[in-house]
């Protein structure tokens, strides 16, 4: 398989800080009447766009890869901010209880959101190359959606009991979870357009459209190659 792609990279890279952006930005609670979400809620979709992106244009090996760089990125953010939080403070540092009080919880959503990224991800990669072989490459809607629909649900469950369970109880995890599974399928239907163009263009300059046809759907391998 071809291996010097013009915009894996970009997309790669752009997974990797879409991930870090939002699992900061989910240390935060939101609520907007009886609706309850998270911070990362707002960007986090686009993580799964690309993950789409990935598996449909350069094939589950690839995707892969980058769902390990991106869990790779999230992993050394809660390392440093850990290392960082039990170093001494200058004199001069005055902020030290609003550093703990908001990244002294960000292991917390790391490990909730680690665990929630690689059942979900892969789940969602996985999906959608199987659909994409099965469908001989036909309805391409279909499989961008259903293989959302798989993936933001497991990751949604396990994010939101690992990350807020004891915070939220009850109805209002029920809530949480169904609100927040809900919005991020709704974000991938709303941009089906721009997916569509997206993967079209990445199709015709990187001359790929890969079928896992042969592929051995572990996860656990960086390797690219058949």
């Amino acid at each position: 398989m071809r291996k010097n792609f013009l915009y894996y990279d970009i997309i790669l890279a752009l997974f990797a800080v879409v991930l870090l952006i939002s699992n900061i930005a989910a240390i935060k609670l939101i609520q907007f009447g009886p609706i309850i979400s998270d911070g990362g809620a707002v960007l986090f979709p686009l993580a799964y766009i690309l993950g789409d992106i990935l598996t449909e244009v350069y094939g589950y090996r690839y995707a892969r890869r980058a769902i390990w760089t991106g869990f790779a990125s999230m992993l050394l953010a809660v390392t440093i901010f850990t290392i960082v939080r039990y170093l001494p403070g200058a004199d001069a540092w005055s902020s030290q209880g609003a550093y703990v009080e908001i990244l002294g919880f960000f292991p917390r959503i790391v490990l909730a959101s680690l665990a929630a990224f690689l059942i979900g991800e892969f789940l969602n990669s996985f999906v959608l190359a199987k659909l994409k072989v099965k469908q001989k490459g036909q309805k391409l809607w279909v499989r961008l959606i259903g293989s959302t629909i798989v993936g933001e649900f497991f990751d949604t469950l396990v994010f939101g009991l690992i990350a807020f369970g004891g915070i939220l109880t009850g109805n209002d995890m029920i809530t949480y979870l169904m609100i927040g599974w809900g919005f991020k399928v709704g974000v991938e239907i709303v941009f089906l357009p721009v997916t569509y163009r997206v993967i079209a263009f990445l199709k015709k300059r990187e001359k790929v459209d890969y079928y896992d046809k042969k592929t051995k759907f572990t996860p656990f391998s960086l390797g690219v190659d058949k």
